[in-house]
């Protein structure tokens, strides 16, 4: 003889009975839900957003790896080398892997470099490359070090913020492309703070240099768009947080 255990649920005039097996099946469906939504919801490749703008400068978010980002200049920042970091199991899988795209366009260049010793990757160490043709759309290749992974924190972004628009005016293009890669080399890092951080530290040194053109100190072209390349799954979160940003400091 089978014994039915019963759950009963009370509502104003009536007791709903429900078996054990049908509580358990609603109990797995609404976790399976409530798990869905809790996943990243992934943005198309090339999608393209205006974040808003600062200082004369477009801020704008784009969902593609840099490899196959046409700019100017392309901005990756990069960790001092560990073997096979850019394929742990800590890393981005290969298909979302921004940096190993790159590495992979170049021919491993970027793998030599760095296990060679000839970019170590140090704190704001940086290598300005020129991409062969038909290897990646980008006319300059600007790597950034982040040093030691053990020792980073998103206030660094900041400093790599205003590297690489100090970098990028030096150069004389109009706009660039920046691409943290923190999430490719490894490091579960806080999607927002770390773009608002570069963002506001590239808004910085582009105050600086302008107030240093206007005491007739120095002299550049005038830049007129930021792009800040994201991945599918992190091109919402760090664009809201780039937005709310922006909206300060109006």
């Amino acid at each position: 003889m089978k014994t039915s255990i019963l759950t009963r649920f009370k509502m104003p005039g009536q007791t709903i009975r429900l078996s054990a097996t049908l509580l358990l099946l609603l109990i797995s469906t609404g976790t399976t839900l409530l798990a869905q939504d809790a996943q990243p919801k992934l943005v198309a490749v090339g999608t393209t957003a205006v974040l808003g703008k600062a200082d004369g400068i477009t801020i704008e978010g784009k969902v593609q790896s840099p490899s196959g980002q046409s700019t100017p200049l392309q901005i990756v920042c990069i960790f001092e080398y560990e073997e096979g970091d850019l394929t742990s199991p800590q890393a981005l899988p290969a298909a979302a892997n921004g940096l190993l795209h790159v590495d992979e366009a170049l021919s491993g260049l970027i793998t030599d470099l760095r296990k060679n010793g000839k970019f170590l990757g140090h704190r704001l160490e940086t290598m300005l490359l020129t991409p062969p043709k038909d290897s990646m759309p980008a006319q300059k290749l600007l790597m950034i070090g982040l040093g030691n992974r053990k020792d980073f924190t998103p206030d660094l972004m900041t400093d790599i913020g205003r590297v690489g628009m100090r970098e990028a005016l030096r150069l004389g293009v109009s706009s660039y492309s920046h691409a943290s890669d923190l999430k490719d080399g490894g490091i579960d890092s806080p999607t927002g703070t770390v773009a608002v951080n570069v963002v506001k530290g590239a808004l910085e040194a582009y105050e600086t240099e302008t107030y240093l053109v206007n005491k007739k100190v120095s002299s550049h072209k005038p830049l007129t768009k930021v792009t800040l390349l994201a991945g599918q799954a992190f091109f919402t979160p760090s664009g809201d947080a780039i937005k709310a940003y922006l909206s300060t400091r109006k």
